[in-house]
């Protein structure tokens, strides 16, 4: 394993962990913990980007260029992952089904179209 991978291994898991920590704190009010669960996800986010940031320089790649294509993605991705956590959530939380797999297969349908943006169409 090269250096680089190991430390971009080793950040990435602890900012995973403070990351999802945070959001236990801050979702679950038995732990009555918001304000230190809000200030442990940032912190997981802020190693997250310092993890990109120096497993790139360690990697001796260039900076990450943010074009109008790159944010597109980044707007699908996330408006995916929020369709189908909102359609779980319908699901599970709120007993209304069928609204929740439909709610649920957009955001599928919105996530596997990242895959022919990202990579094109070739023939």
């Amino acid at each position: 394993m090269k250096k680089s991978s190991f430390v971009a291994l080793v950040l990435g898991t602890v900012s995973g962990v403070l990351f999802a920590l945070g959001m236990c704190m801050a979702l679950l009010p038995e732990w009555n913990a918001f304000k230190q669960g809000i200030i442990f996800g940032s912190i997981g986010l802020l190693l997250c980007l310092i993890t990109v940031i120096v497993w790139r320089k360690m990697e001796h790649k260039a900076p990450v260029k943010i074009s109008g294509k790159s944010v597109g993605i980044i707007i699908l991705s996330i408006a995916g992952a929020l369709l189908l956590g909102v359609g779980m959530c319908f699901c599970m939380v709120w007993n209304k089904l069928v609204a929740g797999v439909l709610i649920g297969i957009v955001g599928i349908v919105l996530l596997l179209s990242l895959i022919p943006v990202c990579k094109g169409i070739k023939e």
